[in-house]
Formats: C-alpha cells, structure tokens, sequence
C-alpha cells in the first residue's frame, strides 16, 4: 500500500478529530505548494486568496465572501501557527472524545470557530481603537475552534490533570485559565484579532458545557447543516423490483384444485362434527376463501 493509500485509509477510518487534522494539514500544504509556484513563476504579486479564504472584520467585505466564516478556521498561513493548533486540537481533541460523541465535537469546532469570527468582527466594529485597520483586517487559524474544545473539556471535567513537560500534573482549568489570561492581556498587541477570536471560541466552549448539561445542546445548528449538506451528496438508493414468474395453466389449475380439495375436506368435517370442532387454520383458509 504506498503512503497516499495509508493516507486515504487513515482518512476514511478515522475518527473526526484525525479527519480534523488531515482538512486543516491538506489546507495548508496546498495553499503554500500554490503559493510556492507564483513565486517561481514571477506571478508572486498576484497570488492573493487570502480574501477568499480568511474572515474579513469589515462586514462589506464579508457580504462578497460569506463562506469565508467556516473556511477561515482550516486555513493557516505559517507552519508554527497550524502545528501549535494542531497540537491543542490533538491533545484536548482525544480528552474530549472521551466524554462526548465525534458529531458533537464537529459541531463544538464549528459553531467554536463562528463565535470567534462573530466576536472578532463586533470588536473591529465597535471599538474605535481597530476602526483604523477595519477594512484591511483578516483573521485566519482553527484557534478559536481549538479554543472552544479546550475550553468545552475543561469545563466538563476542571480537575482532570495533564502531565506537563518540566511542570508535572496541572489540572485542565489552570491550564484553560493561564491561556484566557494571555489572550486578554494581548488584545492591545499586533494579532489582537486573533485574541479576540480565541476568546470567542471559548465562550462558546464554556457555554456549550454548561446548557448541555441542562439538556441544551448549542451545536445542534451546525450538525442539522452539515447532516443536510452530507445528505446531498450520498447517493439515494435504488428501488428493488422483484419479478414474480407468471403461473402457467398447469400450475394455476393444479393450485386452484389442491385449495378447492381442502375446502371440501373443511366442509366434510363441519358436516360431520359442527363448526366449533375446526381449528384456527381451517377457519382460517374458509375465511380467506370467502373472500375470493
């Protein structure tokens, strides 16, 4: 089996979070081979998808590429920011499935990454200190969907430890609060999009825990959508026909005077010993022959 087949194997048998991780890897190697070859080509200047694939803040901008809300949380531009996010996603993505279905953490990631976008685009919107950069701002990364399942897993299970590499066992909540605390200090920073974005991924994470265990669940929208949309493309079933062979004259005659000498043989029995004295079948085949 040669290593595009392993992959398609590991791909197809996957759970969601190893299919997560090849949507978000295949993204990226393909962007940058593409990016790779208007280089090459001397057509570097024109190369330009980030419009088309990362969430603009500027609303406008975003009526022309609405998709942008979903494909934005699959593209990275830098192998550093896809492999510190996919790393997260691995780590609290297992810890997650241990508790909750694959489907649900779909819709986790998903409905995590629109509330980032969401909260992104209210801050550029509303706050005068990003109304200067507005039209020109694009934020990109699974962060704030890794976010939401991080924080989603630390809510559900808070005193969970983690053995950390020189730091030994930390509970998941210190580990969850310690990267809130980063994010709301580095608002003011050069990737305050980002921040913004991560801490709207986890709000929702937050959220999702907490009305789920009240029987609420908050990423129903987005598996009805995707449920739908995969509906679409499986093939409908065939309707089966099955073909009876038509009785001959023969048949038909020998059937029709076998049934007729059960009927008799009934009648015999009630002129013999009364109609109480026949038994659930011979009722039975009197009753469907009447009927014919």
């Amino acid at each position: 089996m040669s290593i595009v087949d392993e992959i398609k194997e590991s791909f197809k048998t996957g759970s969601i979070l190893t299919k997560l991780i090849y949507v978000n890897l295949a993204v990226f190697v393909i962007y940058n081979l593409l990016q790779a070859i208007f280089l090459l080509t001397g057509n570097g200047d024109s190369f330009n998808l980030m419009q088309y694939l990362a969430v603009p803040a500027y609303i406008p901008n975003l009526a022309l590429h609405p998709w942008t809300i979903i494909t934005y949380m699959f593209f990275h531009e830098g192998f550093l920011h896809i492999l510190f996010n996919l790393l997260w996603l691995y780590w609290f993505g297992q810890i997650f499935l241990g508790f909750m279905s694959q489907q649900k953490m779909l819709g986790v990631y998903i409905m995590g990454g629109i509330a980032g976008a969401l909260l992104y685009m209210l801050f550029y919107n509303i706050f005068p200190y990003f109304h200067g950069a507005l039209p020109i701002s694009y934020a990109l990364g699974a962060s704030a969907s890794v976010y939401a399942i991080v924080v989603a897993t630390a809510t559900y299970s808070p005193n969970l430890q983690l053995n950390l590499m020189f730091i030994g066992p930390v509970r998941l909540k210190y580990i969850a609060l310690f990267m809130l605390m980063l994010d709301i200090i580095s608002i003011a920073g050069s990737n305050a999009g980002g921040h913004i974005a991560h801490l709207g991924g986890a709000l929702f994470g937050y959220f999702y825990v907490v009305l789920h265990n009240k029987g609420y669940d908050m990423a129903k929208p987005a598996i009805f959508i995707i449920d739908m949309v995969q509906g679409l493309w499986k093939p409908k079933p065939r309707m089966k026909v099955n073909y009876k062979k038509a009785d001959t004259d023969f048949d038909y005659n020998k059937r029709k005077k076998e049934q007729q000498a059960k009927v008799d043989a009934i009648l015999d029995k009630i002129a013999k010993s009364g109609y109480e004295k026949l038994t659930a079948e011979e009722k039975e085949i009197l009753f469907k022959m009447k009927d014919k």
